[in-house]
Formats: structure tokens, C-alpha cells, sequence
């Protein structure tokens, strides 16, 4: 057989004008084809080719500067972008507000098992994932700016019961990271750091008579590769191309506690982890804390969620509840900040589409996920903040299906200035930005839809508490220092609901330098396991 190892700058002009190219990868270079990338852009900044790309991606891609999403954001280059999250690629987003691109968004679940009903050619995607948000057609069908024009999903019932049917495209090229591969093409994950949906992608790219187009780190000899270490076969596979310079982020060139190779007690030594500086986001996170139970399956989203993610490590309760993320990790210690989605020393990886199935499943007890801002009705926006296009990522697969979903943020934003640290906390100057308002700018998370779902919904600042109730947004604690009416009533755009019962005040540990593990799962065994939401 005809060897399929190319070199990048082949791999591209495989690429032709108006093809849609589906990508892979997470923040901070997080299985991301950057060689391939950079190939690509190369050559249309040379020979203005390939043009009018259609681009799909599930999670967020890129560095905010030149990596990632940032090689295709160019005029000219790409015509349409259906991407799950777009903060990574400033440049990407200003195209959007220019009405330079056809910009959409989808769920990072939905995008991820679309590609895998593609693959399988079935008519598309099925699902109550998207239903009274952004992505209901009903609601703006994914559509970011005016020259979005399609609907990406359209309403149907089944049963009697309403489901949103995502629609299947043509996927002309699926660009896909690997650790390596051997002469006849065989590919393997083993040093990476997740699998994401990298066979779903190959899946639907040779289902659609397309290319598959993989990169990897390392060229084996045949044989070299176990059976069961093959994630792709290479039946599936059209092109390799190996860049020797692979790193697993862009900051790490390789740490074998982020790809889960080690094992014994090198698995369980300590990490260096821990308790970050105290603050606001700290003190939200001891109170989020307080939610956990014995033996909850949890997941963390970015932001201050992973606030709670690092607490559980640094009180050595990890081992309390199972931990997971999108990506499709399970365990380990989370990483922040642009290398969200790596874990050092994951108990298991699993592939992104299947992590999905188990979240949409009702697999999840709590959900921990931050908030842009939230409305009297409790519904949340995290999609478009400032008329930017951010996109949901995983959060609305996520959202939808935990038993709890526990949104964690602050109260206010751009010049609050705060203290606290010694049992209270004061509010020394107000915000200039409400994130508490009469209306969110876009539908990201619907309230309503949670509660005839029967979700239990919780809205946590370090000023105040709130939960989702028949009548909207209920207020029931406050922080120990706050003044009801000048820090949190009259920095809202809306009157919440008040329960008949008293405000409840917030433990003050909470808002000490030190944490003395109030709120920690002792004593809360007894919890009982709520029951799953309705996916009506």
C-alpha cells in the first residue's frame, strides 16, 4: 500500500476552496493539530487558498493570540464557523461583529454526537439538549450574527414529547490529533491527554467521502502498536502528518500525569495543588462545597467552579465523589485557567460523544458551572456577553441534565472592590456591570425549562444566595457584613423572591483566611441521592 505520511504543507493544499473542515481540541493547545493549522494558514496568506471554509468545532481552540482558531481567522479564509466556544480567538469573534463570517453555535455535546451521527448516517441528531435556549430555533437557532441565516436545528416531536433535531452536513475534512502512528496508518491516544472526539470526527469525515487528515507526534514501525492500543484504524485514515515538535499544551511539551500513563503510588503522590490566595471566588467555593455528598458524581466548569475543583483537592476529598469534565476525563487534579479540560492523574478517559451520553443520560448529581448573568426568571447567559459571541461549550449539555446545577459567580463585575478574611465581607466599592438582570442578553440556560424538568437549581455569589422556585428567583442567604438593601437589592435589576422563612446568613468560615473545613462533607453521608430530571 501507498504510504499515507505527508508532510504538513501537502496535508493543506489537500484542503480545497468551500470545503468544511471539522476540527478538534480544547484550551491551551489541548489535543489541537497546530502543525496542520499553521500549514493551512501558511498557504492562504501565499496563495489565498483554501477560501470560504465552513469550520466546526465543539470546545473552544486556541491561545487569544495566534494559535488555534486564531491560523483560520481570516477574511476570505473561512465563510461560516459553527463553534462551541469562540473566547480563544479574539480576531474570530471581531469577524463576527463585522459581519464577516455566517457565525453559529452549538452545544459542545450536541456538535460532538452530531459528528457521530454523521458518521453513522443517520438523519441527524435527536435530542432535548438545546430546547428554550440560544439553540431552539424558536429562540435564535445558534445564529451570532444577522448573516447567520440557517437554522442548524428544527422542533419535532416524538411521543408526544418536543426534541430538537440537529441537522447533518457534508464534512469534507477532519483534522485530528494523536500521539502516533505506524507505517500503515494505525493511530493511537496514548500520550494525550484526552481522546476528545477525534474518531467521531474521522467517523463522519469518511462517511461523507471526505478525508481524515491526522497528526501525530511519532512514526512506529508496523506492528509496534498493540490492538487495543489503536483508536483509529487505518482503514479510517487518508493522510499522516508527523510533527516531531507535538507538545501536550502549548506550555508543556510532555507530563505523563496528564496523559494517565502512571500507575501505583507514582499515581497517587502528592500533586502540587492546592488552596489558591483567598478572595471572593474562594469564599464561593467553600459555600459551593457544601453541596457535596458522599459518593456524588460531579462536573466542574470554568471560572470559579474550579475554585470548588481545587478546595476538594486541597481537603483531601477527591476520593469522596467521582469527579469529571466534558473532555471526557473522570478524577485526577484539574488544571485552570487556559488549561482547563487537562487532569493530572485521571482515573479514566473516556471519548467526549460518550461522556455526553452519560451527562444527557442523567448521569450527573451536581453540575458546578459559572454564570455571565442570570434573570428573574433564572434563566442564565454565558453565550453572548457584550454582543461578543462566547459560545456555551459543554454547558448546556450539562446544564440540562444534572440532578443539581449549582452556578457559581460574583455578584458584580469591573471595579468591585471588596474585603473580607476575617469572618464577614464588605463591599468597599460597588460594580459598574450587574450580572443580576431584568433580562439576559441570550438564552443559554432556561429556568423555566428546569423546572418542568424538576432540576434543583442553585445561584451562588459571595454577597448573596438564590434558588430557582415556582415563581422565579428566590433569595434565601446572605453573607455575613452585606447590607440586604444597598449591596445586593439595590444592585439588581429585578426584586427577587423572598421565602416566608428569615434570611439565612452564610457560615463566617467561609470568609476567613483559613479554611477550617466547615462545609467539607462531614456528616453529610446521610444526603440522599435526588431523584433524575424529566427530559421533557
Amino acid at each position: 500500500m501507498k504510504s499515507k505520511f505527508i508532510d504538513a504543507g501537502a496535508a493543506a493544499a489537500l484542503i480545497g476552496d468551500g470545503a468544511t473542515v471539522a476540527l478538534m481540541g480544547g484550551g491551551g493547545g489541548l489535543m489541537e493539530a497546530t502543525c496542520l493549522f499553521q500549514a493551512i494558514e501558511r498557504r492562504f496568506l501565499a496563495v489565498r487558498h483554501p477560501r470560504a471554509l465552513t469550520v466546526v468545532h465543539a470546545l473552544g481552540i486556541g491561545d487569544k493570540k495566534s494559535l488555534g482558531m486564531n491560523c483560520f481567522a481570516y477574511e476570505g479564509l473561512v465563510r461560516k464557523v459553527i463553534g462551541g466556544h469562540w473566547v480563544w480567538s479574539p480576531r474570530m469573534q471581531q469577524l463576527v461583529v463585522s459581519e464577516k463570517i455566517e457565525a453559529y453555535i452549538l452545544p459542545g455535546g450536541v456538535s460532538s454526537q452530531l459528528f457521530r451521527e454523521i458518521g453513522a448516517g443517520r438523519p441527524g441528531l435527536f435530542t432535548h439538549v438545546g430546547l428554550g435556549t440560544v439553540c431552539d430555533p424558536r429562540l435564535g437557532g445558534g445564529r451570532m450574527n444577522a448573516s447567520a441565516t440557517e437554522d442548524l436545528a428544527e422542533v419535532v416531536e416524538i411521543d408526544g414529547r418536543e426534541y430538537l433535531r440537529y441537522k447533518p452536513y457534508r464534512v469534507d475534512v477532519a483534522l485530528v490529533r494523536a500521539s502516533a502512528a505506524d507505517e500503515d496508518g494505525n493511530i493511537s491516544f496514548e500520550h494525550e491527554a484526552a481522546n476528545l472526539d477525534a474518531q467521531a470526527l474521522a467517523l463522519a469525515a469518511r462517511a461523507c467521502g471526505g478525508k481524515v487528515i491526522v497528526q501525530v507526534k511519532e512514526r512506529l514501525p508496523r506492528g509496534a502498536l498493540k490492538a487495543r492500543e489503536v483508536r483509529i484504524p487505518a482503514a479510517w485514515v487518508d493522510a499522516v502528518v508527523v510533527d516531531a515538535a507535538q507538545r501536550s499544551s502549548y506550555a508543556i511539551p510532555f507530563d505523563a500525569r496528564l496523559s494517565g500513563e502512571l500507575t501505583g503510588a507514582a499515581r497517587f503522590a502528592a500533586d502540587e495543588a492546592g488552596e489558591e490566595p483567598f478572595g471572593e471566588r474562594h469564599a464561593v467555593a467553600r459555600r459551593a462545597a457544601c453541596e457535596l455528598f458522599e459518593g456524588a458524581v460531579v462536573n466542574y466548569g470554568v471560572g470559579v467552579p474550579d475554585a470548588v475543583a481545587k478546595l476538594v483537592v486541597a481537603r483531601g476529598e477527591l476520593g469522596r465523589i467521582y469527579q469529571t469534565i466534558e473532555h471526557g476525563t473522570y478524577g485526577g487534579s484539574l488544571l485552570d485557567g487556559e488549561l482547563f479540560g487537562y487532569a493530572r492523574n485521571a482515573s479514566a478517559i473516556l471519548d467526549a460523544p460518550t461522556q455526553f451520553d452519560f451527562y444527557s443520560g442523567g448521569g450527573l448529581d451536581i453540575a458546578y458551572l459559572g454564570f455571565g448573568e442570570f434573570d428573574a426568571e433564572g434563566n442564565v447567559n454565558v453565550s453572548r456577553l457584550g454582543g461578543l459571541a462566547v459560545g456555551p461549550g459543554g454547558f448546556i449539555d450539562i446544564a440540562q441534565n444534572a440532578r443539581k446545577v449549582v452556578f457559581c459567580g460574583t455578584f458584580a463585575a469591573k471595579g468591585v472592590r471588596l474585603e473580607s478574611g476575617d469572618g464577614a465581607l464588605r463591599v468597599l466599592q460597588q460594580g459598574q456591570v450587574r450580572k443580576l438582570v431584568r433580562k439576559v442578553e441570550q438564552v443559554t440556560f432556561s429556568g423555566p425549562q428546569a423546572l418542568r424538568r424538576g432540576q434543583e437549581i442553585l445561584y451562588l455569589t459571595e454577597r448573596a444566595s438564590f434558588r430557582l422556585g415556582e415563581g422565579g428567583v428566590e433569595l434565601f442567604e446572605i453573607a455575613p457584613g452585606i447590607d440586604l438593601e444597598r449591596d445586593v437589592l439595590a444592585q439588581m435589576d429585578f426584586v427577587p423572591r423572598v421565602g416566608s422563612e428569615p434570611l439565612a446568613l452564610m457560615s463566617r468560615a467561609h470568609f476567613m483566611r483559613t479554611d477550617d473545613r466547615t462545609g467539607a462533607m462531614e456528616g453529610r453521608d446521610a444526603v440522599s441521592r435526588p431523584r433524575a430530571p424529566s427530559q421533557s
